[in-house]
């Protein structure tokens, strides 16, 4: 009798891993939230010290009520800006995969030759120092003129500000395997590729990742600026314009608009990082 209800005892018990799993949610998301209520209290005060009209600094519940209300078209403003969001992300994504992928053949060019290296890596550094808004509206108007379709004129600019930390993080990883371990390699009279598969592309693995999640970020500012220049109806680019225009008279419409194309950021983020989660399973316990 005694070893039953020790049974049952430890079975309404959680388990140690399950306390853990509570645990490590705890950690990881308690600070993002004692923030936000201190971002919020902050907020709340400079309102009423300051006096500040909505026009320049709203109430956060008007914010998110402006969610639930409805455009002049009569759509409702969640649907409306989760249409937009959806746009944006198609250019993001594409984006994102055409410059990750450049950015990745690059790095393994710039290891296969010195000369290639020296030659163009300055002038990739230089393409970053060049403002996004200059070169923005020639590349989409420009791609868009040539008869390419208009989501790859905008993903275009977004590849442009991926390809850059992929290529460089990539670059790092790819180089700094020891020394010792490409000697083996070539005791084993292994070949070049599977000297990349084997060896070089995990170990460069973290440092890509690192970059990814950067450029996820990156790749959504590129396609909102994408948008900005073309005078398009869609996307979250069109309705900061459109929140901007009237905010005065509107302003939780463009808080909103901010909002949702912070959140789509941090979606793409957080899909990179749970990828690499599953991808660089070595690192899991770090």
């Amino acid at each position: 009798m005694a070893s039953q209800g020790s049974v049952r005892v430890s079975a309404a018990m959680p388990s140690a891993s399950a306390l853990g799993r509570v645990q490590r949610i705890r950690r990881r998301y308690l600070g993002a939230f004692v923030v936000a209520l201190g971002i919020l209290l902050i907020w709340q005060t400079l309102r009423f010290t300051l006096n500040l009209p909505a026009y320049k600094l709203p109430d956060p519940l008007s914010i998110i009520a402006e969610f639930t209300n409805t455009r002049p078209t009569g759509e409702l403003v969640a649907l409306s800006l989760l249409y937009d969001l959806l746009v944006t992300w198609s250019e993001a994504v594409l984006g994102f995969a055409l410059g990750a992928s450049a950015g990745f053949v690059m790095a393994i060019a710039f290891t296969q030759s010195r000369v290639l290296e020296r030659g163009l890596l300055p002038y990739v550094i230089m393409s970053q120092t060049i403002p996004i808004l200059a070169i923005a509206p020639m590349v989409v108007v420009g791609v868009g003129q040539m008869g390419a379709p208009t989501l790859l004129s905008k993903a275009i600019i977004a590849a442009y500000l991926t390809f850059f930390p992929v290529t460089i993080n990539a670059l790092r990883g790819l180089k700094s395997v020891e020394s010792d371990a490409l000697d083996l390699m070539r005791s084993y009279a292994a070949s070049g590729r599977d000297t990349y598969v084997k060896l070089r592309i995990p170990n460069a693995m973290p440092y890509l990742f690192t970059a990814l999640k950067l450029s996820a970020t990156a790749s959504v500012i590129g396609a909102i600026v994408a948008e900005l220049p073309v005078g398009s109806n869609e996307g979250i680019g069109s309705a900061l314009i459109n929140g901007a225009q009237y905010n005065t008279f509107q302003p939780a419409y463009l808080w909103a608009t901010i909002i949702t194309a912070a959140a789509l950021g941090l979606l793409f983020y957080g899909v990179i990082a749970l990828i690499e989660k599953r991808v660089v399973t070595w690192r899991v316990g770090e």
